[in-house]
């Protein structure tokens, strides 16, 4: 398994070269027999042609006919060694054929299968060429066979020439053995090729599986560390990106873990004091261990807190739910920012009377628009108005400024009492933390959270700012944003 890539390269180079070999064999055995048979075939028929013209001449003084020996068997025999072919000269009449060695004479009964048909088309004047006589030459060769004309044109002859072809047997052998030799070569540098292209895949391809197997056991840290321009490259990217969200996704995980480990640690202690409360009244009312009446008005009164600030605390969980799910849908419309700052100011006069707490408010006519709930942003407003007068002190002031530009509108308010710790000013908006304070005593953490999350839903950016002894102010910026 460790060298199955290198392996299969291997072998799909060896297959692919050795059919291309065959193949290129086939061809090169083809077109060289073809090639060599067409270059001595034109070479007989010249020197055939050559050969025919003299022996017309020759009939010309000496007009006895082939087969009667003399001079012209005489010049039979020269013509067959300057020629350095067997020459043939065939009388059709006669079917007698006169060879130039040692003036012998064959019979057309001596010829091989289709051979005088050949002869035939020579004393139609053709020119032909065949390998039919081979068998009966004991040797491979090539015949080239043109008529022999006498002084008036008649054909009275036809002269057979034929060429041995054992060269080129030889150099088909030659030329094999090269191309094996060859293809030995090739399969050599194929498998030192098909090792190093397997080195360059499999090098990256182990590093990504050695990473793809850490990430498995739950290691997102790794990286694979490859930089290639191709596909590999690419696959190694995608896992180190993989690699990276992985990495963020399960930070963010152990972040929800932590918060939610948090939220029920907080939220059983907030219930748990109310119920313990509630619980401790009834056990103690239920024995009878409290029988004046004002007494038990007190504790009836006491539970009555409780049971309100426990439906409180629920109203307000129900409350954050909502907001935090993004599939909550929030109702919106054109508003005016003004009218709404205007009418959360009045819903709290009353209880800034209480404490003689004055609420100055300060506001320009121009309306400015914005496209939002009108119930959730008055009560965001009201949220930190309520925690300006709670955490204010009797007789004191509460500012509220508005400032409107064509695009923006910044809305401040301001209180005038103890201030916010500069450390705690990052954690005010989380659930559950709150100010441990007689003043802050019915409090469920959860406003500035709500408030926070209002703010989140309508692209208001909220900033708070806060001094120990002077006091603490929440800026609220909206954008005017397109219906």
């Amino acid at each position: 398994m460790k060298y199955k890539i290198t392996k299969r390269l291997i072998g799909y180079f060896s297959v692919v070269l050795l059919i291309f070999s065959v193949i290129v064999g086939a061809l090169f055995q083809a077109l060289f027999k073809w090639h060599t048979a067409s270059i001595h075939e034109q070479d007989l028929k010249i020197r055939a042609l050559s050969i025919a013209d003299t022996l017309s001449q020759f009939r010309k003084t000496n007009h006895r006919g082939p087969g009667m020996g003399g001079g012209y068997g005489a010049y039979l025999r020269f013509i067959d060694d300057i020629a350095m072919s067997k020459v043939w000269l065939v009388d059709e009449k006669a079917q007698i054929i006169e060879t130039g060695h040692h003036n012998s004479s064959l019979s057309y009964d001596n010829l091989p299968e289709g051979a005088e048909e050949l002869i035939s088309q020579i004393f139609m004047d053709n020119t032909v060429s065949s390998q039919q006589f081979s068998p009966l030459l004991g040797i491979h060769s090539i015949t080239t066979g043109v008529p022999v004309k006498n002084a008036n044109g008649d054909i009275y002859a036809a002269l057979l020439l034929h060429s041995p072809v054992d060269g080129m047997e030889q150099a088909q052998k030659d030329g094999v053995l090269i191309l094996v030799f060859c293809i030995l070569a090739a399969l050599l540098f194929a498998t030192a090729l098909s090792v190093l292209l397997a080195h360059h895949f499999i090098k990256p391809l182990q590093v990504m599986s050695n990473v793809t197997g850490q990430i498995i056991k739950g290691n997102y840290a790794v990286h694979t560390g490859i930089t290639q321009n191709d596909e590999i490259g690419t696959l190694a990217n995608n896992i180190d990106e993989l690699s990276l969200r992985l990495s963020e996704a399960e930070s963010e995980r152990k972040e929800l873990d932590k918060m939610r480990q948090d939220f029920i640690s907080n939220i059983s202690h907030e219930l748990r004091t109310p119920v313990t409360v509630i619980k401790g009244s009834l056990e103690v009312l239920n024995e009878g261990l409290v029988t004046k009446p004002d007494e038990v008005k007190e504790y009836f009164k006491q539970m009555l807190t409780d049971i309100s600030q426990l439906q409180r605390l629920v109203n307000d969980l129900l409350e954050i739910s909502r907001l935090q799910n993004t599939n909550f849908q929030i109702e919106k419309s054109r508003i005016d920012i003004t009218s709404v700052l205007s009418e959360a100011v009045r819903s709290m006069q009353r209880l800034a009377s209480k404490k003689n707490i004055v609420i100055n408010l300060s506001q320009n006519n121009h309306p400015f628009p914005f496209f939002g709930d009108y119930g959730r942003i008055r009560q965001m407003f009201i949220i930190v108005i309520d925690n300006a007068i709670k955490f204010s002190l009797p007789d004191q002031s509460i500012d509220i400024k508005m400032e409107t530009t064509q695009n923006e509108c910044i809305i401040t308010i301001s209180d005038y009492g103890k201030g916010i710790p500069e450390e705690d000013i990052p954690y005010i908006f989380d659930r559950f933390y709150k100010e441990q304070s007689n003043q802050n005593k019915s409090g469920s953490g959860l406003g500035l959270s709500i408030a926070n999350q209002i703010a989140i839903r309508h692209g208001i950016k909220i900033i708070c700012t806060s001094e120990i002894g002077r006091g603490t102010s929440f800026s609220f910026f909206f954008y005017s944003k397109p219906e």
